[in-house]
C-alpha cells in the first residue's frame, strides 16, 4: 500500500506572503502528522523565499515521521543536508522564475555532478531520491547515479488541457512506474496531483508513496489540515 508525504512549502509561502509569523508550517506538520501521513516534504530554496533554515531545524526536532528534504544540488544545500540529516533528499531543479519544479532533473546533462551528490549524502547515511520526468533514457541515467528513490513528475499529466494529451502523458508515467521498479528503484509520484486525478493511479502496486501539497494545503483551508490529510489517505488506501 502507498503511503503519502504532505509537502507543506505553501503553508510557509503564505507566510512569507506579509513576512509574518504566521500560519506555521510547523504547526501544520504537527496536525497531518496526527492525521497519519507518512512523511514530511519541504522544499529549502536557494532563494529562501518560502521555507527557511529555521523552519528546516525545527521541523527536524518535531517530525515523528520522516523529514524529506527537497532541494538543488550545490555545494552549499549539501552542508544544510549534512548538517540537517533528514531521513531523506529528493534532489530537484531549481529556476528563480519558478513557484515549483515544472520539470524532472535533466540527468543527461548532470549526471556527474548528481552522482557526487548522491554519493556524498549517502555516505552520510542519507538516502537520496531524484525527480525526474517519465522519460525511460532519465531513468536509465538515474540507475548510472547509484541513488535508491525516483520520485517521477506528474507535472504533464495533471495539466494537460484535452483527454487525449492526458491519457497520453498518463502512459508515459505508468511505463516510467514499471520500468523504475524494474531497475529497483523506491517509486514515489508528485507534482500536481488532487484528490481527483489521483484515482486514476489505482491497481498500479509498484507505487510506494505519492508526494502532495497544494491540494492538501488547498482544501485544509477550508476543511482543516487533519480532515484534508485524512481523505487523502482514504483516496490512497482505495487505489
Amino acid at each position: 500500500m502507498a503511503g503519502l508525504a504532505v509537502k507543506v512549502d505553501q503553508i510557509a509561502r503564505l507566510r512569507e506572503s506579509r513576512k509574518s509569523q504566521f500560519p506555521d508550517p510547523v504547526a501544520a506538520v504537527i496536525m497531518a502528522e496526527l492525521a497519519g501521513v507518512d512523511g514530511i516534504a519541504v522544499h529549502l530554496r536557494q532563494d529562501r523565499r518560502h521555507i527557511q533554515d529555521r523552519d528546516v531545524r525545527m521541523l527536524r526536532n518535531v517530525i515523528q515521521t520522516r523529514l524529506i528534504l527537497e532541494m538543488a544540488s550545490t555545494s552549499e544545500m549539501v552542508g544544510v543536508a549534512l548538517d540537517i540529516k533528514p531521513e531523506l533528499i529528493t534532489l530537484v531543479p531549481e529556476k528563480r522564475e519558478e513557484f515549483t519544479a515544472e520539470g524532472g532533473l535533466d540527468l543527461i546533462a548532470q549526471v556527474d555532478d548528481i552522482t557526487e551528490t548522491v554519493e556524498t549524502l549517502q555516505n552520510s547515511g542519507i538516502s537520496v531520491g531524484l525527480l525526474i520526468d517519465p522519460d525511460p533514457e532519465q531513468l536509465k541515467m538515474a540507475h548510472r547515479t547509484n541513488a535508491t528513490i525516483v520520485e517521477i513528475h506528474t507535472g504533464t499529466y495533471t495539466e494537460s488541457k484535452t483527454a487525449q494529451k492526458r491519457h497520453q502523458a498518463f502512459l508515459k508515467i505508468v511505463d516510467a512506474i514499471k520500468l523504475a521498479h524494474k531497475l529497483k528503484f523506491s517509486v514515489k509520484l508528485g507534482r500536481g496531483l488532487c484528490y481527483k486525478t489521483i484515482k486514476a493511479f489505482k491497481g498500479l502496486g509498484e507505487i510506494d508513496e505519492f508526494s502532495i501539497g497544494h491540494s492538501i494545503i488547498s482544501r485544509a483551508l477550508l476543511t482543516g489540515m487533519e480532515k484534508a490529510v485524512k481523505e487523502m489517505i482514504t483516496l490512497i488506501n482505495g487505489l
